[in-house]
């Protein structure tokens, strides 16, 4: 990688880990990432040689069986992943949230029950917020979970875009409750929801009915899922307490921005590396096409846009290690990522000129795969809006 994406001031565990992340990608994801998006398999030896490495566990604590990292190691090794296909990183983002949510929120019980699999992958997270006529407006969730007599829930709705939605074991999922309150905030809970692998009833009044057709990030399982009258016991309830599933989930979300945005630069890198490495090997009008001026600055843009986002990324990773809240931090390196990496893919591609639009060439691929970092965790529109908000806040007149 040269220079770019560097990161000050990690550990030697730290370094041995991406070390072996990185060779794990150029040897086993990228010579393969192509032929298998084409074909939208599932990549199930990638995600085998995943649960060797421990990737699944790496943030989860040491007690329950995990690596015990940090989010910035994590958010680095999925800059790796996504460098080599950013399906993959999917594969491990939502299973990450789920566990992140558990560690937060959980109770011990919950905690002993899910993370020690979780570590080891052998139960398989996925997290269900978005419905079909949602978007961004989570106050607007219709999916219910109506309290029975004997103290359970029978929960029906419809959700939408979950990703591992077929090959996820355990689903948090977002529901409307009736706790009385005033806030449509507080009668939201969060529901840790067990089904089977697969599509079709993969639980009692729970369907997956298959995967949704997209133009990229294809490999992985996107899914609806359709609950009628599903009972489920309140001992699933994430934390034990109804009424803080919105809080919950948003803590999920805030480490999935910093995810998104890592993704967002393993793709700006990968971009980079194919356009500069391009440009030295064709050839027009006498010379390398890096020689030429138009070439030569376009590369530095991208390059200096590689830069930024990375270090905007790891910034908003270690400020979330040190416990602080980083709302803001997140949406600014998930906006200025997912832009940015947009902006060096269609560089990179421009500089393959027809090449670019073969599908023999990566290029091609990023180019569909890059444009989800625009609407994954919540558009650059929505990010704006909460960076907007608490900059009036601490800078109120």
């Amino acid at each position: 990688m040269g220079r770019l994406a560097e990161t000050e001031g990690l550990t030697d565990i730290q370094e041995e880990i991406l070390k072996t992340v990185r060779q794990f990608v150029d040897e086993k994801v990228i010579p393969v990432a192509q032929e298998l998006e084409h074909a939208d398999e599932y990549p199930t030896e990638i995600v085998e040689g995943l649960k060797e490495l421990g990737i699944f566990g790496l943030m989860i604590p040491e007690e329950y069986g995990g690596l015990g990292e940090s989010l910035l190691t994590y958010a680095l090794c999925v800059e790796e992943i996504a460098r080599g296909w950013m399906s993959v990183s999917g594969v491990i983002n939502t299973h990450f949230i789920v566990a992140y949510m558990l560690m937060q929120h959980g109770t011990e019980e919950q905690k002993q029950k899910y993370l020690p699999k979780m570590a080891t992958g052998e139960v398989r997270g996925a997290f269900s917020m978005s419905e079909p006529g949602l978007g961004s407006d989570v106050s607007a969730v219709s999916t219910k979970a109506t309290k029975q007599a004997d103290g359970s829930y029978e929960i029906t709705g419809q959700k939408m875009w979950l990703t591992n939605g077929g090959s996820s074991t355990l689903v948090a999922v977002l529901t409307k409750t009736d706790e009385g309150a005033e806030s449509v905030y507080k009668n939201m809970t969060t529901f840790l929801v067990e089904k089977t692998p697969g599509f079709g009833e993969v639980a009692q009044g729970v369907t997956v009915p298959g995967k949704i057709d997209k133009m990229g990030y294809k490999g992985i399982d996107t899914t609806e899922m359709i609950f009628e009258g599903h009972k489920i016991s309140a001992d699933q309830i994430l934390g034990g307490e109804p009424g803080k599933g919105f809080f919950q989930m948003m803590d999920g979300v805030e480490v999935g921005r910093v995810n998104v945005a890592a993704r967002a630069c393993g793709l700006a890198i990968r971009g980079f590396e194919l356009g500069i490495a391009y440009s030295q090997q064709r050839q027009t009008f006498g010379k390398k096409i890096a020689d030429h001026q138009a070439i030569l600055f376009r590369l530095a843009e991208m390059g200096t846009k590689v830069e930024v986002s990375h270090n905007m990324m790891v910034r908003a990773a270690r400020l979330k290690d040190t416990g602080k809240r980083m709302d803001v931090e997140a949406g600014m390196a998930k906006m200025v990522a997912s832009e940015y990496a947009n902006e060096v893919v269609e560089d990179s591609f421009r500089i393959h000129g027809g090449y670019g639009y073969s599908k023999e060439y990566e290029i091609e691929r990023l180019m569909r795969e890059v444009k989800f970092m625009l609407i994954g965790e919540g558009t650059s529109d929505i990010q704006k809006m909460i960076i907007g908000r608490s900059l009036l806040k601490d800078y109120r007149s």
